[in-house]
């Protein structure tokens, strides 16, 4: 069992408060391939939309390309669905960012971020953005 693996059990366990707050399950499914994904992903709910922030270096975000794609979702133990899209405009995803390690000082201090009088200093939050992304998920109704 790998550490997603594992994070997968706790998410669809009766334990799953233990990281259910900041963490779900994503059902993704391959554009080439066709094949199902299914991974977890931090997230937070803001402005109707579930965000979830990954690595630029990973793949599955890229069948989200183009358009966006329908995902299934687990969200605190709960099945959805919904309607998942990269965030690709630059000033929209420096704009999240700003805004995440404010509502986050904790994955600030992860990243390795220098806060100053509550927000991120301009230097960190461009290295950042070299590393991660944004994608935006609207649950179905």
């Amino acid at each position: 069992m790998n550490g997603n693996d594992f994070v997968g059990w706790i998410l669809r366990s009766p334990f799953h408060k233990m990281m259910s707050r900041v963490t779900m399950l994503i059902m993704v499914t391959g554009k080439k391939s066709g094949r199902g994904y299914t991974l977890p992903v931090s997230y937070y709910e803001d402005g109707g939309y579930l965000w979830i922030i990954t690595r630029r270096d990973r793949t599955w975000w890229k069948n989200l390309q183009d358009g966006g794609a329908d995902v299934n979702l687990l969200v605190k133990r709960t099945p959805l669905r919904g309607f998942a899209s990269v965030e690709s405009d630059p000033k929209a995803t420096e704009a999240r960012l700003v805004q995440y390690f404010q509502r986050f000082p904790r994955a600030a201090r992860a990243m390795k971020v220098r806060m100053e009088n509550g927000a991120p200093h301009p230097e960190d939050v461009a290295r950042v953005l070299k590393e991660r992304m944004f994608v935006k998920v609207k649950v179905a109704e």
